[in-house]
């Protein structure tokens, strides 16, 4: 806390006297031992003011009632310029307990922007740190311009911008007059000042491409991650498969071709396209794609394992995975010692539908620092991926996936002519199940009817999502971009319950 006080003051001194500034901040709760989630004034240069957060989120990604104490009258969060006009402070989820736009079923017993309404102001401001999720931009434009209608003031969302963990902050800031209309609106995934008047013109607000936002957000996570470590270069394994070759592409618009790099490790089952098309890849981007075959070092695990596992009794019924499981982990491993050797970071490629059903191996494929598409599910990886070819050929460019990539079965290829499907339904149909079991977190039987599917896959499908939570906890830290990501949705493992015909 004294860092933060005497930063506070330190910022307040080196602004123009006159200006009024709200800077977010932790505070000290008075005659308390708690902290405040708050907004600072600025002022005259000192901290004229604090104004407490009055809803503290705990659900989802949010866990703020462990760690600060509520604001208790959001109607005195008001302070007045030099003109006269009275301004109305609320902190991000102050701003969301509208009764009218939840369906008379709010979440708190109490609606800050109301009671500031009440008490009269002129401008209601709103500092938020509202994370990136798939629809969002438009959602806070929505909920932002309903308070200014409703309410009949203008009001400002000053969102923040940057990556932290996990969670992306997208900025879009915007501004509305007292009838809801858009007057002034920020850059989205990137800082901007944008200096409005409430009483100007309405604009149109900027365009909005989910798959683009996406991208964007996955960028500005990769790189402020990167940045905010204090690491400048990524190693990751090249199967020439879609979701490897996504997540260069990324990592390459993130950070520079030049601090990235990749790694073939074609095993006794690769097929020679998947090596040529990861070296494709590697052109395309301009980073190199050294070859490191692994079949050496997997014939000697073999026969290394082999008076072991020979005697190593298996369970009936079990799937040996042992063979499979080795070239996987022979690759983490090797990637490590890459990022042993060159103090690169290790980027993970798995993504969504795999994570939720455990179609990875741990310490093999799942190992890394970053797992960049952890939270897009299979037919958005593919999405994604086309997004970013056609970005490229209309930006005048070429197209950084291989065509023979994106067309091909997807495969782990660890034994002889595998593709995913062998132990999977098709991608389509499981991503539409674990829209149902994951996001929706419906039951089996309502997942069923929602779908369409069989009772019997759907529950096999519940089954892996739930027995597969340990590896999911084992994880590396994935970028969220939907609003129902792995960093929000936390099971216990160790649990008995499967529910009724699960």
């Amino acid at each position: 806390m004294p860092d933060v006080e005497r930063a506070l003051e330190d910022l307040a001194h080196r602004l123009p006297p006159e200006l009024p500034v709200l800077v977010g901040t932790v505070a000290r709760a008075p005659d308390s031992p708690h902290l405040w989630n708050a907004a600072a004034l600025l002022r005259g240069g000192r901290v004229e003011a604090v104004f407490p957060k009055t809803l503290l989120p705990t659900y989802d990604v949010f866990d703020e009632q462990r760690y600060f104490a509520p604001g208790t009258h959001p109607e005195r969060s008001v302070f007045t310029l030099a003109s006269g006009a009275r301004v109305g402070v609320t902190i991000c989820e102050d701003a969301w307990n509208d009764a009218e736009l939840l369906e008379g079923r709010p979440r708190y017993p109490v609606d800050p922007v109301a009671a500031l309404a009440g008490a009269g102001i002129d401008v209601l401001v709103n500092l938020s740190a509202s994370p990136f999720a798939k629809g969002k931009i438009a959602r806070r434009r929505a909920i932002f311009g309903h308070a200014a209608r409703r309410h009949g003031v203008p009001t400002a969302l000053c969102n923040a911008v940057g990556g932290n963990d996990g969670l992306i902050f997208d900025g879009a800031s915007c501004v509305f007059d007292r009838e809801g209309r858009l007057v002034g609106e920020a850059a989205a995934f990137s800082s901007e000042v944008v200096v409005f008047d409430t009483e100007g013109a309405p604009c149109a607000p900027a365009p909005r491409d989910d798959l683009d936002d996406v991208r964007a957000a996955l960028v500005l996570g990769v790189r402020d991650y990167f940045r905010k470590v204090g690491v400048a270069d990524a190693v990751l394994g090249l199967s020439g498969g879609i979701d490897s070759a996504l997540v260069a592409a990324l990592a390459v618009e993130a950070l520079g071709k030049e601090h990235v790099a990749g790694l073939a490790m074609p095993s006794p089952y690769s097929s020679d396209h998947s090596v040529r098309d990861a070296e494709e890849l590697g052109r395309r981007l301009g980073i190199p794609c050294h070859l490191v075959p692994i079949s050496p070092m997997f014939a000697s695990y073999q026969s290394g394992l082999a008076p072991m596992l020979g005697v190593a009794p298996m369970p009936p019924g079990w799937k040996d995975l042992t063979e499979e499981n080795l070239q996987s982990r022979i690759r983490g491993a090797t990637v490590m010692a890459w990022s042993n050797r060159t103090g690169a970071l290790v980027l993970t490629t798995g993504n969504k539908s795999e994570c939720a059903v455990g179609y990875c191996t741990l310490y093999g494929d799942t190992c890394g620092g970053l797992a960049v598409i952890a939270d897009l599910f299979k037919v958005e990886v593919y999405a994604l991926a086309r997004h970013l070819n056609a970005r490229a050929v209309a930006a005048g460019g070429v197209a950084p996936i291989p065509d023979s990539t994106l067309d091909k079965p997807p495969s782990a290829e660890l034994r002889p002519d595998q593709t995913d499907q062998d132990d999977l339904p098709p991608y389509d149909v499981l991503d539409r199940l674990l829209e149902a079991l994951v996001v929706r977190e419906l039951g089996i039987d309502a997942a069923a009817e929602a779908t369409g599917e069989p009772r019997a896959l759907v529950a096999s499908i519940a089954r892996r999502v739930r027995t597969n939570e340990y590896k999911r906890q084992q994880y590396a830290k994935a970028l969220r971009v939907s609003e129902r990501a792995w960093v929000g949705r936390v099971y216990p493992i160790a649990q008995r319950y499967v529910g009724p015909g699960g």
